[in-house]
């Protein structure tokens, strides 16, 4: 680690890249799992689906002595409108790089095929059974954790889940990290977690490498707490860590 900070509440730890920051973010969530395992029945985890997540989930998979069987698993957003099938879709990249690998024993995923309003108050009931422990999370490039972009995040949402129309810089930062081939290509809505589902998680990892969420970083840590840059809220978690690497993490405290 190269560097270790605290900016209000939210703890700041900086790696000298994406493997080393992935590894050690991987190492902190297993550990958790298996204090929080060793101490109650089970485990219930959010994750996010992103390129960022990459390291940290091949860390995570490679761990022993977490009772997968006994971990409850969401995912916290997918778009509205592709293909069932669509390698886009963010159920698939869980399924593919951790769901299907290490087998948890329940999986509840989004389901973007049915009717908009029942799929929230069907997946909003589920996430409401019993409180969330993990959430495993990113920041993207326009400051929004899940796709709660600037325009539609809200501090106090009442809801637990909802459709959002996609910001243009939070669709144009996934053609950025190679989801899609054009603009036009990503789709324009989305089903999302709220963020106060997210903050109500007992502890959050924040994973955030590379040079194009400089800017986040930045704003992240140094801006005022506004859904502006709605990644700032996580300044006001008790138990938050925000990996970064140099890339990301560079002017932050320029």
């Amino acid at each position: 680690m190269l560097k270790q900070r605290l900016v209000d509440r939210l703890k700041v730890r900086v790696y000298a890249n994406r493997k080393e920051l992935g590894t050690a973010a991987g190492l902190a969530v297993a550990e958790r799992m298996r204090d929080l395992l060793a101490k109650q029945p089970g485990v219930r985890m959010i994750f996010a689906a992103a390129p960022s997540q990459n390291e940290f989930l091949e860390t995570l998979v490679a761990q022993d002595g977490i009772d997968w069987s006994r971990v409850t698993a969401f995912h916290m957003d997918d778009y509205i409108g592709l293909a069932p099938d669509a390698p886009q879709r963010f159920s698939r990249f869980l399924q593919d790089r951790l769901f299907d690998l290490v087998r948890p024993g329940v999986v509840h995923l989004i389901d973007v095929s049915s009717e908009i309003d029942a799929e929230c108050e069907r997946y909003g009931r589920l996430l409401s059974e019993a409180p969330i422990d993990i959430v495993c999370l990113g920041i993207g490039e326009n400051g929004h954790i899940a796709f709660n972009d600037p325009p539609v995040a809200d501090f106090d949402d009442p809801l637990l889940i909802k459709p959002v129309e996609l910001d243009d810089a939070c669709r144009t930062q996934q053609v950025n990290d190679g989801c899609f081939e054009t603009f036009d290509a990503v789709p324009t809505h989305a089903l999302t977690l709220t963020i106060p589902l997210m903050m109500s998680g007992a502890h959050l990892f924040c994973m955030v490498p590379g040079p194009t969420k400089r800017n986040a970083v930045t704003e992240t840590l140094n801006g005022p707490i506004s859904a502006a840059c709605p990644a700032t809220v996580l300044r006001r978690h008790p138990d938050c860590t925000l990996f970064v690497d140099a890339e990301a993490y560079a002017g932050a405290e320029a």
